[in-house]
């Protein structure tokens, strides 16, 4: 027969009730805390070395062929962070502009006719500058299974051999 069996007798009561408090009752905050750090770093790994977007989309490249989302002096990827409670996991970036790179823009002239800016070859002059979605923030297939591996890891953590080994 499979499962768990617990027997008690009086004098083991209280040791009993010790060992069953992480599973009547455990800690979650420990648990969302670690979603948030994974979350955060699987984040940063995206925006660092992946260079794709949560579903595997390759990021448009720029015109300059350099690494895009690191081209704002370290910006982005340096807002990267993450908050837990003990019933909530969050990450994302806090950069003002962060929201610009996940969802994309088109910029214009807000009084002048057109957008004056230095470009590789000189001064350039556009009526507007399109800055395509490069999403960041998401959860791969990939990113799914490190979570749920993370989250079968903390349940079966409750189970420690050693919080159920016979005295």
């Amino acid at each position: 027969m499979n499962g768990i069996r617990i027997t008690v007798t009086a004098e083991d009561f209280d040791t009993a009730i010790a060992r069953l408090k992480p599973l009547l009752d455990p800690d979650f905050g420990e648990l969302t805390a670690s979603i948030a750090a994974l979350g955060e770093s699987q984040t940063r790994r995206r925006i660092d070395t992946e260079k794709t977007a949560p579903d595997g989309t390759p990021w448009p490249a720029n015109r300059a062929g350099t690494p895009i989302l690191k081209q704002t002096g370290r910006n982005l990827l340096d807002s990267v962070a993450s908050t837990s409670s003990e019933t909530s996991a969050e990450w994302g970036a806090t950069w003002e502009h962060a929201h610009v790179h996940q969802e994309g823009a088109v910029i214009g002239p807000k009084t002048a006719k057109a957008l004056v800016f230095r470009g590789a070859n000189g001064t350039v002059f556009a009526r507007k500058v399109t800055i395509p979605a490069r999403p960041f923030v998401g959860l791969s297939d990939e990113n799914r299974a490190e979570m749920d591996d993370l989250i079968t890891d903390f349940f079966s953590g409750l189970f420690d051999d050693k919080a159920w080994s016979a005295r």
